[in-house]
């Protein structure tokens, strides 16, 4: 029976919105990424988009809860989010959504034949 509710339970997933300043992307893509490494329970997984050709990107990291999240703050991840302040624009857009559909590549429709 705990397979079935583990199969119900929902994922989280933080959202940041962000604009870095001109030619400041990588930089802030290797602190996101020094960042990232440090999640452990939880953790489910974290994509860093960028839009073609700007400086401006979506980061998404995906919990099993958003207590999670919060476990997993340390000075080591402050240390290295405040290394990256400096390198916004402006503060980004943060949310959190719960994951109402993840689909992957092996379920979608026709995959393998």
């Amino acid at each position: 029976m705990t397979e079935f509710y583990d199969f119900l339970k929902r994922k989280y997933a933080y959202v940041a919105f962000g604009e870095f300043k001109p030619g400041k992307f990588q930089e802030a893509q290797q602190l996101f990424e020094k960042a990232v490494s440090t999640y452990q329970q939880g953790f489910k997984g974290a994509y860093l988009l960028q839009e073609p050709d700007t400086d401006k990107g979506i980061a998404v990291i995906f919990w099993d809860n958003i207590r999670d999240m919060d476990a997993n703050k340390n000075d080591c991840c402050d240390e290295i989010l405040a290394q990256m302040a400096h390198l916004f624009v402006k503060a980004p857009t943060t949310s959190f959504y719960e994951v109402a559909t993840e689909i992957t590549e092996r379920e979608t429709v026709g995959a393998g034949k």
